[in-house]
């Protein structure tokens, strides 16, 4: 079996285009139709239903997907025991998604540490929203994810990482600063939010409505995009945003910032890795992630 093949049917059904399977691949659009053409030959199957707007597999295609799958993952774990066999050194490339929060305190130290115990290995971080990483990941296009929220998704699996805390930051003179205040005098605040589909807005959400309550009823004046912009804001006395506690850490401890707490909103969650479902992991990455544990323990 031809695993380029393989690979190339693997891209069409998850990207449901020939010409985006091609630009995943880094090849033509004919080569992948002429690969695809090939396997369906040598099966006796139409693998792919191309009647529609978009590229659906068959039932016999779908069949083989699944079976696919496992073959490249197989190939990819061959191919890299065969690389490191003999080898004590850890080599290889750690491409890896992080949302905002984690990428902005935890994971830089984290990752410096990691590449300083073991020089042969190059790390690439992509920082994006938590949906954005998952998505990545799921389309194979990094190996590990780091988010602070665990959105069901098919094609990935979750597993708690690291806890964090999100706190009301407040500028330090600010009526808030070192108390415990309620949903009422927090209505009647000016509230910074960052941008939908990050983790914070989305633990925030959620605890509101456990509470009965909805962001839409407090007074938002400013929705800024990501964590550096709702901090800078705050920083600058605009407003109190709700913020991973571990971004702001120098700003509590140098009185940059005070902060809140509100009553009846449980603000703590697991930051969670995030991989693609029945893909066998690396060796670099199974080293990451058993370093990651132990330090962050």
């Amino acid at each position: 079996m031809d695993t380029r093949q393989l690979a190339a049917f693997c891209a069409v059904v998850e990207r449901k285009s020939f010409s985006q399977a091609a630009e995943r691949l880094g090849v033509t659009q004919p080569a992948v139709s002429l690969q695809i053409r090939a396997l369906e030959k040598r099966l006796g199957k139409q693998l792919l239903d191309r009647s529609g707007r978009r590229v659906e597999p068959t039932e016999a295609g779908r069949r083989l997907y699944r079976s696919a799958q496992r073959m490249l993952a197989l190939e990819d774990q061959l191919l890299e025991d065969v690389a490191t066999v003999g080898e004590g050194e850890l080599t290889g490339t750690l491409d890896l998604g992080a949302s905002t929060g984690p990428a902005a305190i935890v994971l830089p130290l984290l990752l410096c540490e990691f590449q300083a115990e073991n020089p042969g290995v190059k790390v690439s971080l992509t920082v994006a929203d938590t949906h954005a990483v998952v998505e990545h990941v799921a389309a194979r296009e990094l190996e590990l994810g780091i988010v602070g929220a665990a959105r069901r998704q098919r094609g990935v699996a979750f597993e708690p990482f690291f806890r964090d805390e999100v706190i009301l930051a407040t500028p330090p003179d600010h009526p808030f600063a070192g108390r415990t205040v309620t949903l009422d005098e927090l209505r009647k605040e000016p509230l910074i939010v960052m941008q939908e589909g990050g983790g914070v807005r989305q633990l925030l959400e959620d605890e509101l409505r456990r509470s009965g309550e909805r962001l839409r009823d407090f007074d938002v004046p400013l929705e800024l995009g990501l964590q550096e912009s709702v901090r800078s804001a705050v920083l600058a006395g605009y407003g109190v945003t709700f913020i991973s506690r571990s971004a702001v850490e120098a700003d509590l401890g140098a009185d940059r910032l005070g902060e809140a707490r509100v009553r009846g909103l449980n603000l703590v969650r697991d930051v969670s890795l995030v991989r693609a479902a029945r893909k066998s992991p690396t060796r670099v990455a199974e080293a990451f992630v058993a370093f990651g544990k132990e330090r962050l323990a």
